[in-house]
């Protein structure tokens, strides 16, 4: 796709056209575009937000992965709560507990029994 063709899709989706905003998301995915997603997430695509968790989440970005759940994205705060879980950072999985995460409840009674 060339870069007129991607400017197309954000006309498209400045008009509000989520078929556009969620190709322009599997796009830029595609080649780790953070702002392009960002910007999406902005204008409310919610498949932006979930590929930009994956990306944040395999990169462990957690700077990204707050970004996200202060936008409202539900799967960055799972997978933010299994990256403080695996650095046994309690204090991170309390806050996500605290804010309703689930998974941050159960991973924070795990860090919790196994720490020394």
């Amino acid at each position: 796709m060339t870069p007129t063709d991607r400017t197309a899709l954000r006309t498209l989706v400045d008009e509000g056209n989520e078929e556009a905003a969620d190709r322009l998301a599997a796009l830029a995915a595609e080649d780790g575009d953070i702002d392009t997603l960002k910007y999406l997430i902005e204008a409310g695509n919610e498949t932006a937000g979930d590929l930009l968790t994956e990306l944040a989440g395999e990169r462990a970005d957690v700077a990204t992965l707050e970004y996200l759940i202060e936008n409202g994205v539900e799967s960055a705060t799972d997978k933010r709560a299994e990256i403080a879980a695996e650095q046994g950072d309690a204090v991170t999985l309390q806050r996500l507990a605290d804010e309703g995460s689930k998974v941050a409840e159960g991973l924070l009674s795990r860090v919790i029994r196994e720490s020394p």
